[in-house]
C-alpha cells in the first residue's frame, strides 16, 4: 500500500482549498485545484522535496485554476487532468467566471477523464467520479486505498455546492451526490473545495440537504 500524505493550503480570494497529495516514499505529488499563489506552492514542494507530476482539476472555476498557468511554466512536463465535460468551461471566461473577477482565464487540460476512469499515479489508483451539478463536468477523485476523496465544490462539510452558475443543475447535483458519493464507505475522508474536511458517514447522517 502506498504511503500517501495530504497537504492542505487555503489560497486565493475565495479561500479555496488547494491540496497536494504525495507519495511519502517516492516524493512524487499531485496538486489538486491550484487556486492561487504558484510561487508559494512551488516553494512548498521544494521545501518538502516533492516532485509534482500532475495537476488534478475538480472543475474549471477561476478560484480553482488561478495558479495553473504559472505552475505549467515551472513544471513543463506536468500533466493536467480534468473532467471531459469541463473542457469548454476551462476555455471560456464567461463560464469559468474569471471575466467577473479580474483577468479572464483561458485554460485547458492535457488529459480529459470520464466516469470510472482510473488514473494510476503515486503508486496507487485514483478513480474519477463524475458529479455534475455545480458545473457540468465536475469531477471527484477517489483514492480507495487511502480512503480519501477530493470533492471540489460538490459536497461540503454539512452543505453542498451552488448550482446557480453557468452549466449548474440542482437536481443533477443532489442526485449524483446521493448515488455516487454518499454510497462510499463510512470512513472515507472528504476533502472539499472550501471549508473543513468531513466524512461520508457524517454527510450521509447529518448533512441537512440529505438527512
Amino acid at each position: 500500500m502506498a504511503k500517501l500524505i495530504t497537504i492542505t493550503n487555503v489560497l486565493g480570494s475565495m479561500a479555496t482549498n488547494c491540496y497536494t497529495l504525495a507519495n511519502q516514499d517516492t516524493r512524487e505529488a499531485i496538486i489538486i485545484d491550484p487556486a492561487a499563489r504558484a510561487d508559494f506552492l512551488i516553494k512548498q514542494c521544494e521545501n518538502q522535496k516533492l516532485k509534482p507530476v500532475a495537476i488534478f482539476l475538480t472543475h474549471g472555476h477561476f478560484d480553482h485554476i488561478g495558479a495553473l498557468a504559472e505552475l505549467r511554466k515551472h513544471y513543463p512536463d506536468i500533466k493536467v487532468y480534468a473532467g471531459r465535460d469541463e473542457e469548454d468551461i476551462l476555455k471560456r471566461p464567461e463560464l469559468n467566471l474569471s471575466n467577473l473577477f479580474g483577468e479572464p482565464m483561458v485554460e485547458e487540460a492535457d488529459i480529459y477523464v470520464s466516469e470510472d476512469d482510473v488514473i494510476d499515479i503515486l503508486g496507487t489508483g485514483i478513480r474519477c467520479i463524475h458529479v455534475p451539478g455545480h458545473t457540468k463536468g465536475g469531477m471527484c477523485y477517489y483514492v480507495e486505498e487511502a480512503k480519501v476523496i477530493f470533492t471540489g465544490d460538490t459536497l461540503f462539510n454539512m452543505s453542498v455546492g451552488r448550482s446557480d452558475f453557468p452549466t449548474g443543475d440542482t437536481n443533477a447535483l443532489m442526485e449524483n451526490i446521493s448515488k455516487k458519493l454518499l454510497v462510499l464507505p463510512d470512513d472515507v475522508l472528504v476533502y472539499p473545495g472550501h471549508d473543513n474536511r468531513t466524512t461520508i458517514k457524517k454527510e450521509r447522517d447529518m448533512n441537512p440537504f440529505f438527512s
